[in-house]
């Protein structure tokens, strides 16, 4: 599957940016969907992630309540609603896709299989 992310930008702190993500190549309905960041020098770090149908999705803490990660299976894509961005908000956004049935929602890259090009996003202070 290839995915391909959009959305990035610059933005103001306490400001609101949306991510896309449209995957192609394979039924969309059979993977879960994830965000994940990466800042300059740091690790990738998991942000949200949502099986099909929605019924599981999965928030780092530090997202938890200012993000929403939804998806529109009849258009493969994902979103990303990120309200009241902060200043640690700033890096390079990957999405990400999982085959499979999952019980929880993975939370390591390492797990992922297929990865988008990155879009950065940037909020000043």
């Amino acid at each position: 599957v290839q995915l391909q992310a959009s959305g990035g930008g610059v933005v103001q702190a306490g400001g609101s940016l949306r991510l896309s993500c449209v995957a192609s190549g394979r039924p969309f309905g059979d993977y879960i969907m994830g965000w994940f960041r990466q800042a300059p020098g740091k690790e990738r770090q998991f942000v949200a992630a949502t099986n099909w149908s929605g019924a599981r999705i999965g928030y780092s803490d530090s997202v938890k309540g200012r993000f929403t990660i939804s998806r529109d299976n009849a258009k493969n894509t994902v979103y990303l609603q990120m309200n009241s961005l902060k200043p640690e908000d700033t890096a390079i956004y990957y999405c990400a896709a999982i085959r499979g049935i999952w019980n929880t929602i993975p939370q390591t890259h390492e797990t992922y299989e297929y990865w988008g090009q990155g879009t950065l996003v940037t909020v000043s202070s």
